[in-house]
């Protein structure tokens, strides 16, 4: 009798705890996860390697898109340098390889020979990505990213553009958004360590 009662208060114990445990609110990241996640519309860029990029070379990987390019003085260099410092952490949070693209918003000055000087400076994970503004610039508004032209004939130009980080999951789809933080007097970049808990939750999740 004894025997049993303590089998029954041990199946009401493991019952109760699996209760509780499921009652618990799961955390979520804080980053906008697209639900379902999006299809990228085709696209055909151009790779600091040489080679062509489509839909397909997103597929297989988790990658962060990132719009910038080679002259910016600030956002770009420091979104750059804190994704590569981050690294490590994002490659051991999945089982599927991390790349970076950083996307040049500034065809006009950057060539593939800038791109590769630039990103691979960064780490054999990032990939300088290029394209012509006519297919550059939808590929880039499909992200919901923006960037600025300049003026025909303008030499010496800043370009205005996004500064938050797309990610795209291993299947090619949008699958969340990091947005850039906002403070005064600071510049407008990704909080780094909130993207990488972000991103270890997302990947947990991903099936």
């Amino acid at each position: 009798m004894q025997k049993l009662l303590v089998t029954l208060i041990a199946i009401v114990a493991l019952v109760a705890g699996v209760v509780i445990y499921n009652g618990l609110p799961k955390e979520e990241p804080r980053a906008l996860v697209y639900n379902p996640p999006r299809d990228l519309n085709p696209f055909m860029l151009q790779a600091h390697t040489g080679g062509q990029l489509a839909n397909a070379d997103l597929t297989g990987q988790w990658t962060f898109l990132f719009t910038g390019y080679t002259s910016c003085p600030d956002i770009c260099p420091t979104t750059m340098a804190d994704l590569g410092k981050a690294m490590p952490v994002l490659n051991s949070a999945s089982d599927r390889p991390v790349r970076v693209w950083m996307i040049s918003v500034d065809p006009q000055r950057d060539t593939l020979e800038k791109l590769e000087a630039y990103a691979s400076y960064f780490g054999s994970e990032f990939v300088g990505v290029r394209a012509e503004h006519k297919d550059l610039y939808p590929f880039v508004n499909g992200l919901g990213l923006m960037y600025s032209i300049p003026e025909e004939g303008e030499v010496d130009y800043l370009v205005n553009h996004s500064s938050a980080i797309v990610l795209v999951n291993p299947e090619g789809q949008r699958h969340a958004i990091f947005k850039a933080d906002h403070q005064p007097g600071q510049l407008p970049v990704v909080d780094t360590q909130q993207m990488i808990d972000d991103f270890q939750i997302i990947a947990s999740q991903y099936n």
